[in-house]
């Protein structure tokens, strides 16, 4: 073993954080513009040493009806579609009257995602998305942690600290998005780095997402998992593996280790995981933020057959949409909010792939059911 510490050591057990129901995803002050200068990515030189992730506690769990909770109040943040117009620039004013329209329907938006494009963005593209969120979300928002690499680059640990502190400084909570450096460091190296954020900034999300998603994606294993819950600042992550069985278990082991612990669902095929004890950070919700507004309410006040009049036909929308190549779910948001009138075009970047004309009417039916739901 050589001499050399890495910058990112890992964690020991801390004590309990207070309970996100009583604090603020961030403490950074809201509503305080960017002003900042993009970077090129800082590789961190690789690790050496010989901690390990201890591994997770055997839960007994029992079967996945027995977690249904009636009447759960349902946490719901909703990534923002980034409209572009015909040209291929991008239409910054029909994004903001979105983001606008997702707060306005009490959904916690999140910036610079999937579905905002994040990755394909510039950075100074990304730092104004993060000023038009930070002008519009009085209450909060999440945005996308990016770092820029290819297959093979090393984990550029520092330039993932300065996007957590970007995001911070515009009053946003960052979820670390994935890059190709990350997801070739080993799981205590990955432990090691959440910690080290952790002790940069007040609140900020993990993300675990399927390679179906991006080619640079993560799925944590479980014991990942159990050694990330010991982060206070972590408040939470996203759990994208489209695997009911994972998010049980991440379920199980949370609320044995600790309960206020966000697992977001990111799982567009399977949107009633919201019953079992997951909240929700989805893509899909950018297509109707006051149908899952509703559908979350019908739950909380224990109108079941309201929640699964909405939920049914939301899902059927996700599986339309979230079909291979799943990336091609943008294009089918943007006809979709287009024909509704919320957009002048339904361009998507121009990197995106698209979906056939035949969607449209397949859409078309599922808003003008959505629009009987709702009133």
């Amino acid at each position: 073993m050589s001499d050399y510490q890495p910058p990112y050591p890992p964690p020991s057990r801390p004590d309990r954080p207070p309970p996100l129901n009583t604090a603020p995803l961030s403490t950074a002050p809201p509503g305080a513009a960017p002003s900042w200068s993009a970077t090129s990515p800082v590789p961190a030189p690789a690790p050496s040493w010989s901690a390990t992730v201890p591994p997770a506690p055997r839960i007994q769990t029992a079967p996945p009806s027995a977690r249904i909770v009636a009447r759960r109040p349902i946490k719901g943040a909703s990534a923002v579609l980034l409209p572009f117009n015909d040209d291929a620039t991008i239409n910054w004013p029909a994004f903001e009257a979105h983001l606008v329209h997702t707060v306005h329907a009490g959904l916690i938006p999140a910036v610079n995602m999937d579905t905002g494009f994040g990755a394909l963005l510039t950075p100074a593209q990304r730092a104004y998305a993060l000023h038009i969120a930070a002008s519009n979300a009085p209450n909060g928002f999440i945005a996308g942690a990016h770092v820029t690499d290819a297959p093979g680059a090393l984990f550029a640990f520092d330039a993932y600290r300065t996007e957590l502190a970007r995001i911070t400084q515009a009053g946003g909570t960052p979820i670390i998005f994935p890059s190709y450096g990350l997801a070739r460091i080993s799981d205590d190296e990955l432990v090691a780095a959440h910690a080290a954020f952790g002790r940069d900034v007040d609140a900020f999300l993990a993300f675990e997402l399927s390679t179906a998603f991006h080619p640079a994606g993560r799925i944590f294993s479980l014991d990942v998992f159990a050694a990330l819950l010991e982060i206070p600042s972590l408040r939470g992550l996203k759990h994208s593996s489209l695997d009911r069985v994972q998010e049980w278990d991440r379920l199980a082991l949370r609320d044995a280790r600790r309960a206020d612990f966000l697992v977001l669902t990111g799982n567009d095929l399977a949107i009633d995981m919201v019953i079992y004890g997951s909240d929700y950070l989805l893509g899909l919700s950018t297509f109707s933020p006051e149908a899952f507004a509703a559908r979350d309410a019908a739950w909380a006040a224990g109108d079941e057959p309201r929640f699964w009049a909405l939920n049914d036909v939301l899902q059927y929308l996700g599986r339309l949409a979230f079909r291979p190549p799943v990336p091609g779910y943008r294009h089918d948001a943007a006809m979709f909010l287009a024909q509704r009138g919320w957009l002048a075009s339904d361009a998507t970047h121009p990197s995106s792939p698209t979906r056939p004309d035949s969607d449209r009417a397949l859409l078309a039916d599922i808003a003008t059911t959505l629009d009987t739901l709702l009133t």
